[in-house]
């Protein structure tokens, strides 16, 4: 018998049903997330002046055009909070959500030199940029704390839950990024239909704005959006406010729902990529 004939056969094939889901082969794979999220966070910040302070930069410039317009002249209420606190505790999960959203949007076509090359479970590429972004989140959450400090909010009970809500964002944004990468290598044109689609779900969701200004009778359709109970049961978490109970579950359910649909699309094409990215 020959030394070649003795060597196993290892043989890579899809598995027979687009909506299994193999959660060993990921995990087993874990090392290339964690190289991809490296790469992606030294790509983000190599030969910049500034560095993480991008990461924080992000979400507090957005909190001051936020506290201006829409705090000073608007006079948009704030639950009894200082405008400036209530915008940045809203403006640090949506920022690190759209983020993930938008890059992950883009991660499949970016890396189609792997793709088409090197066989990996493709679901890495758009979950390890999902985690480069988790950096920049806990980076400008830092500055959550000092403004807390400033303001003389102290800390409570309520938020030993706050990783719980991250990890819902997470989720969300997992489920929504996988979904929307999976389009844009079939159709190209998704990569300028992301950006407006964030923008107009931004202003969908009570950031700028307590979800108390809206009428009662359509806070139900409010709440449909899941970033609402996130983002509020977040501030909640921070501001010790009240938890808005039926909006938060309803986000819970909706984070899971985006999540599996996103994932499972995202399987039914998989075997796609390499010949259209």
């Amino acid at each position: 018998m020959t030394a070649a004939s003795e060597r196993p056969l290892i043989t890579i094939e899809p598995a027979s049903k687009w909506w299994h889901l193999d959660i060993h082969e990921l995990w087993a794979k874990r090392e290339l997330l964690k190289v991809l999220c490296e790469r992606d966070i030294k790509v983000r910040y190599k030969q910049t002046v500034l560095g993480f302070a991008w990461a924080v930069l992000q979400p507090l410039m957005m909190m001051v055009v936020f506290s201006i317009f829409f705090g000073h002249f608007a006079k948009i209420p704030s639950d009894g909070l200082p405008y400036p606190i209530f915008a940045y505790a809203g403006l640090l999960p949506w920022t690190f959500f759209s983020t993930a959203v938008t890059n992950s949007s883009q991660s499949l076509v970016n890396s189609s030199h792997l793709i088409s090359k090197v066989y990996f479970p493709r679901l890495i590429v758009p979950f390890a940029v999902v985690g480069a972004s988790l950096v920049d989140f806990f980076i400008a959450s830092c500055f959550l704390f000092v403004m807390m400090f400033y303001y003389g909010i102290a800390l409570s009970g309520q938020l030993l839950l706050t990783p719980l809500f991250i990890a819902c964002i997470t989720v969300t944004a997992l489920g929504v990024g996988t979904f929307l990468s999976s389009l844009t290598v079939t159709y190209r044109d998704f990569r300028f239909v992301v950006p407006f689609l964030v923008q107009f779900w931004m202003f969908a969701t009570p950031i700028a704005f307590p979800i108390s200004i809206v009428p009662e009778q359509w806070r139900w359709l409010v709440a449909l959006n899941p970033m609402t109970g996130l983002i509020g049961g977040f501030r909640s978490c921070f501001l010790g406010q009240p938890f808005d109970w039926p909006s938060v579950l309803i986000a819970f359910a909706a984070s899971i729902g985006f999540f599996v649909v996103g994932v499972f699309y995202f399987k039914s094409v998989e075997r796609r990529f390499a010949d259209i990215v």
